[in-house]
């Protein structure tokens, strides 16, 4: 392990299929006024809308609902999000849904009583909250950001064609979250394998950096071959609760900020992916899928032995004769007949990008100095036009 780290992570889990049964217990430790936020209804026609207000009822709680949060949440939402909170004077938000609608409750938590414009403090500028901060709460319903367990908050701005994501402080995790494996089996196909894969987004992009011996890979191989198995019963059986719930738990850990501990990490593919994101507002998951394979194999010639690497220990490809060089390329080879057969999609066109709106595109892409390489705007354009 190289390098100087701190961790520290104070999210409680509630994991299984009784885990929203210790939601009431959780409910004590906050005030009166909770803010129930959620997506566009999908919790009211499973169930989980019935069974969680039940709860807040049943402790007493005055509920204020704020609805309807995107996939992408906006800036826009963002401002709805803080007012709401801000004039009823919320105690706890909680959210119900997957990375978007936790995402946006941590946005709002550090929004609500700021004095200053949150997009431009947090998301331009990268700033630390000064403010109040609103404590979150979530109920898992659809796995793959790990917002559950981390800092995390990705906000998109279309008028300036911009997606960032900002990694708030421990005070900014949510307090406790609540992971139930049955409450994603309702969740569409394309929705279920889009978390998927950003999940081994996540592990590939704190994997693939670094060469010297880590922890944290031999952490991130375990977790990408769990995620693999696991993946390859589900898209089968969605009702598999074994295979549904080892890829809950690997999507927490896959962003818990464990595995980063000692890396550099490179974080380009979700760079150029929320970049497509903001000009098409397409599915998070997708966008990382339709540009990992053109961008690992151009990045894959500047760590080759990590690519090697991850060829014999997470696909299991015999190196007898072969060359690190050759190993990397039928890693990366493996990695894209398993996104196909899950049923990821492969091409950037698929979700609207196209040769016109490329440098649109390459515009709004943060460029990072982490990884193998470090990324050029002339290269990330090679790159999204390689995905098409």
């Amino acid at each position: 392990m190289l390098g100087n780290f701190k961790y520290s992570n104070p999210t409680k889990l509630y994991f299984g299929d009784k885990s929203l049964d210790f939601l009431s217990e959780e409910l004590n430790r906050f005030g009166p006024t909770v803010m129930l936020t959620y997506g566009g209804g999908s919790i009211k026609r499973n169930g989980i809308y019935d069974q969680v207000t039940a709860i807040l009822h049943e402790a007493g709680k005055t509920i204020v609902e704020l609805p309807g949060v995107m996939p992408n949440p906006t800036v826009e939402k963002l401002m709805e999000g803080a007012r709401v909170a801000r004039e009823n004077n919320v105690d706890l938000i909680l959210a119900v849904g997957g990375g978007s609608t936790i995402d946006y409750a941590k946005g709002v938590s550090v929004s609500a009583w700021c004095d200053e414009d949150p997009w431009e403090k947090y998301y331009l500028r990268q700033e630390s909250p000064s403010c109040r901060i609103i404590p979150v709460g979530c109920i898992l319903t659809m796995v793959g950001t790990g917002s559950e367990m981390n800092g995390g908050s990705v906000i998109t701005n279309h008028n300036q064609g911009l997606k960032i994501g900002k990694v708030f402080d421990e005070r900014v995790m949510p307090r406790f979250a609540i992971l139930n494996p049955r409450f994603t089996f309702t969740l569409p196909h394309y929705q279920m394998v889009a978390g998927f894969f950003d999940i081994m987004s996540h592990l590939m992009e704190q994997y693939f950096s670094g060469d010297d011996d880590n922890t944290s890979d031999y952490l991130a191989e375990g977790l990408m071959r769990s995620l693999i198995s696991g993946s390859r019963i589900a898209v089968k059986d969605p009702t598999n609760y074994e295979a549904r719930s080892n890829i809950m738990w690997t999507a927490t850990w896959a962003l818990n900020t464990l595995i980063k501990c000692g890396k550099r990490q490179d974080w380009m593919v979700h760079m150029i992916g929320q970049a497509i994101g903001a000009h098409t507002d397409a599915t998070h998951g997708m966008t990382l899928a339709a540009v990992s394979i053109p961008y690992y194999r151009f990045v894959s010639q500047f760590g080759t032995d990590k690519f090697a690497r991850f060829a014999t220990n997470v696909w299991n490809i015999r190196p007898d004769g072969k060359t690190p060089e050759q190993l990397a390329h039928e890693g990366i080879n493996a990695l894209e007949s398993w996104m196909r057969e899950i049923g990821v999609v492969m091409k950037s066109s698929e979700l609207g990008v196209n040769e016109q709106n490329i440098p649109a595109i390459a515009q709004s892409t943060i460029l990072l100095n982490s990884g193998f390489h470090q990324i050029t705007h002339d290269e990330v354009i090679q790159i999204l036009h390689a995905s098409l």
